[in-house]
């Protein structure tokens, strides 16, 4: 798992390092990468590709896309550090939906610690001039969507592969990409068409060690190391974007934490 969470700090990297292609388009090419990689690995596993419940399948990989659209949006637009924590909200919308959704019972001092991890996000938006609040709310709203979609995935487990609810994000996501690109095209040049390859590779590496972490380890124990990317995205921002918080950005983010890990304990 620490290997996948490294993976997935340097996409967040990448991601940060092209500002000047929109988001849309740096999913698109990483679509294009995920959709032929995992096709030829379920293909070699002889895994039927389109799965049994198609319809929940497409419900997935378009809550996905909006999530991972937004995600990616805030991460050119604001400190890497705030995006990623802002992003760590999805679990607490996955519990939250979850009620509704798949009848997950929920305690009431999980509201309590709910409330603990949106307060530090209302924490990092105010006392951060960076983040305005256009932009912690189009991070919010990545956040819901990946609770919507964990959700979802959560009620395919009984009938699709892992490999297919993979596969059919990029397979949702390449024609609502390539349409929205097409409006909104920039020309990757240069070092660009590198980093957009990178991307791919490490979204790739990042969901295969995180697959067999999840396969071979205590679940709660692999889901507490994936907050170990708030300190890379810490790191990460700090040496190669320069990037500074103030004090109480910092108490921001622990709050966010606190809330979500207390919340994990309670489960």
């Amino acid at each position: 798992m620490l290997l996948a969470g490294v993976f997935f700090a340097l996409m967040n990297v990448s991601v940060k390092f092209i500002p000047h292609i929109p988001a849309i388009e740096i999913i698109l090419f990483r679509s294009i990468f995920s959709l032929i990689f995992s096709y030829v690995f379920l293909k070699n596993q002889k895994i039927p590709v389109f799965g049994n419940n198609k319809k929940l399948l497409v419900i997935r990989g378009i809550v996905g896309s909006v999530g991972l659209i937004g995600f990616f949006y805030t991460l050119q637009k604001i400190p890497l550090a705030s995006a990623v924590t802002i992003q760590y909200l999805s679990p607490i919308f996955t519990t939250i939906l979850g009620i509704f959704l798949v009848k997950e019972k929920v305690k009431p001092i999980q509201f309590l610690y709910f409330f603990i991890s949106f307060a530090g996000v209302l924490v990092i938006q105010g006392f951060d001039p960076r983040i305005d609040f256009f932009y912690a709310g189009i991070g919010i709203i990545a956040a819901l969507f990946s609770g919507l979609a964990y959700n979802v995935i959560r009620k395919l487990k009984n009938t699709e592969h892992p490999l297919v609810i993979i596969f059919y994000f990029p397979l949702v996501t390449l024609p609502v990409a390539t349409l929205i690109s097409y409006f909104t095209w920039v020309q990757p040049i240069g070092w660009d068409w590198l980093i957009l390859l990178w991307i791919g590779i490490c979204t790739q590496a990042a969901q295969y060690f995180m697959t067999v972490a999840y396969q071979n380890a205590n679940v709660s124990k692999i889901s507490s190391l994936s907050y170990l990317g708030i300190l890379y995205a810490l790191f990460f921002g700090f040496v190669l974007f320069g990037e500074t918080f103030g004090i109480m950005s910092y108490v921001g983010m622990g709050l966010v934490l606190i809330g979500i890990l207390l919340n994990l304990r309670e489960k």
